[in-house]
C-alpha cells in the first residue's frame, strides 16, 4: 500500500506529467461546453410567424397567426417569442409582413403609437373634429381624453350686441394634441402644451361648428360639461338661438366641401358685377 501511494505522490511530482493532464482536463472541459452550446443552439423551438400577409395598421389576432419550429440559434434578439406578446398589436405604418415572416419588434407598435390613434375612439357614424385651444382655454391643461365638454359662443349680433350661450352640450373628448400633432398626455418627460380637441361629431353638428369656425367675430370656448360661464353684460342667448345665427351668416355650397359666408358671397358678387362692368366698356369701345 505504502508503495502504490509513493507511485502515486511520484507520479503527480511529474511536472511533464501534470502539465499534460491539466491540457487534457481543460480541452474536456471546452469539448464539453463547446458540445453543450452547439447542442442548445440547434434544438427546436416554437415561435409565432404571420399565418398571412398583414397589412400596414392591422390589429393583430389570433387567426393571423401560426407557428414553427426553428433552431435557437436562428432566433434574432428583436424577435417576438410568444403569441400572447403579438396579440391586439398592430403592424406599423409602413410595414408589411410577409405570410411565414416572424414578428420583429419594429414591424409592431401599440394602438397609441398609431399617428391617428385618437381616430379608433370616434364612433364609425361621427365626423372627427380639431378644436383650436391654448393652455388658458383648456383651464392650465385640466382638459383630458375622455373629457365631456360643453362648447360655448360668444358673438355680436346684428345690432352690434354682444350674445352669449352654449352651442354644443355634452361633447366626449378623445386626444389632446400640441401643435406638433403630439399626444399632450402620453407617457413623456418633455411639457407639452395643448393646441387642439380632437372629438366626433355627427355630421350636421360637424357643418355646424366648422360653419362657427368660418365666422370671423365669433369665439368659441370649451368648458368641462355642466360647468357655468359667468357673463359680464352680454346677452345669453338659446342654443337654437345661436344656430339660427350661425345658419343665417354661411350658406354650403352644392356639389362642394366647403362653406360659404355673406362676405365670400359680397366678393363673389363684386367680382362678377366687375367683368360685366368690363364687357361693357369694351363693348362700348
Amino acid at each position: 500500500m505504502n508503495d502504490f501511494m509513493n507511485k502515486v505522490k511520484g507520479f503527480f511530482k511529474n511536472k511533464n506529467v501534470v502539465t499534460i493532464l491539466g491540457v487534457i482536463i481543460v480541452l474536456a472541459l471546452l469539448y464539453w461546453g463547446y458540445s453543450s452550446q452547439v447542442q442548445s443552439s440547434v434544438v427546436p423551438t416554437e415561435v409565432p410567424v404571420a399565418a398571412k400577409t398583414i397589412q400596414p395598421r392591422t390589429q393583430i389576432s389570433y387567426d393571423m397567426i401560426a407557428t414553427i419550429e426553428v433552431p435557437n440559434i436562428a432566433i434574432a434578439e428583436n424577435v417576438f417569442t410568444s403569441k400572447e406578446m403579438i396579440v391586439g398589436m398592430y403592424s406599423n405604418v409602413n410595414t408589411i409582413i410577409p405570410v411565414g415572416s416572424m414578428f420583429y419588434r419594429e414591424a409592431l407598435i401599440t394602438k397609441g403609437e398609431l399617428p391617428d390613434s385618437a381616430f379608433f375612439d370616434i364612433d364609425s357614424d361621427q365626423i372627427p373634429f380639431m378644436f383650436n385651444v391654448t393652455l388658458e382655454s383648456t383651464y392650465g391643461n385640466s382638459i383630458y381624453p375622455g373629457s365631456k365638454i360643453d362648447i360655448y359662443m360668444k358673438a355680436n349680433d346684428e345690432d352690434d350686441r354682444v350674445m352669449f350661450g352654449k352651442l354644443l352640450s355634452d361633447v366626449t373628448v378623445v386626444s389632446v394634441k400640441d401643435d406638433m400633432g403630439n399626444d399632450v398626455f402620453e407617457d413623456s418627460s418633455e411639457e407639452r402644451t395643448p393646441s387642439y380637441l380632437i372629438f366626433g361629431l355627427d355630421d350636421d353638428i360637424h357643418i355646424l361648428l366648422r360653419k362657427a369656425t368660418y365666422l370671423g367675430n365669433v369665439e368659441l370656448v370649451p368648458v368641462p360639461h355642466g360647468g357655468t360661464v359667468p357673463s359680464e353684460g352680454e346677452m345669453r342667448v338659446s342654443t337654437e338661438y345661436l344656430r339660427e345665427y350661425i345658419n343665417s351668416k354661411t350658406i354650403v355650397l352644392e356639389g362642394q366641401d366647403g362653406t360659404s359666408t355673406e362676405e365670400d358671397e359680397e366678393d363673389t358678387d363684386n367680382k362678377d358685377d366687375k367683368k360685366e362692368n368690363d364687357k361693357k366698356e369694351q363693348n362700348e369701345r
